[in-house]
């Protein structure tokens, strides 16, 4: 289900522009306005969806339920906190999606420039920067040399 933009209400605020994970959203220099500039390499992760406050992007259902030139109609709602959309079978059954429009608080995550520098010894280790503070572990499981079995079982 591709994403596509109702040029009408897009403001080209470009909230899907910088969310976009595959890089497929982007301002038209003449228009101002938000476009998939790719529709075949979305992902279908509804980040834009979801990033855009003039609810201007939906989504394009797949031919299995939705009759050709229908959509899937997404609706945001800032003061719940949530994005809904949803669904009518060709069968005529509908199906309601709900979920919350980020699952942290607004600056609840630390951003890369507040962490400190890795020291010269970390960059030695098999761990990812901040592991395993950032997991919330006390330690990685490791598994010694010894536990490897060479040659088929």
């Amino acid at each position: 289900m591709s994403t596509f933009v109702y040029m009408t209400s897009c403001d080209g605020c470009g909230h899907c522009v910088d969310i976009c994970p595959s890089d497929i959203m982007h301002i038209d220099p003449t228009t101002r306005r938000a476009y998939n500039i790719e529709p075949n390499f979305c992902w279908e992760c509804y980040s834009c969806v979801k990033a855009c406050p003039q609810n201007a992007i939906d989504a394009r259902g797949y031919a299995d339920f939705a009759p050709m030139g229908h959509s899937v109609r997404v609706l945001r709602e800032e003061e719940k906190g949530t994005i809904s959309w949803k669904i009518k079978f060709r069968d005529g059954r509908e199906k309601n999606f709900v979920s919350p429009i980020r699952t942290t608080p607004w600056g609840s995550i630390k951003g890369p420039a507040e962490y400190e520098d890795p020291n010269t010894q970390e960059y030695s280790t098999q761990q990812l920067a901040h592991e395993p503070d950032a997991l919330k572990v006390e330690a990685l499981p490791t598994i010694s040399r010894n536990q490897f079995v060479e040659g088929p079982l």
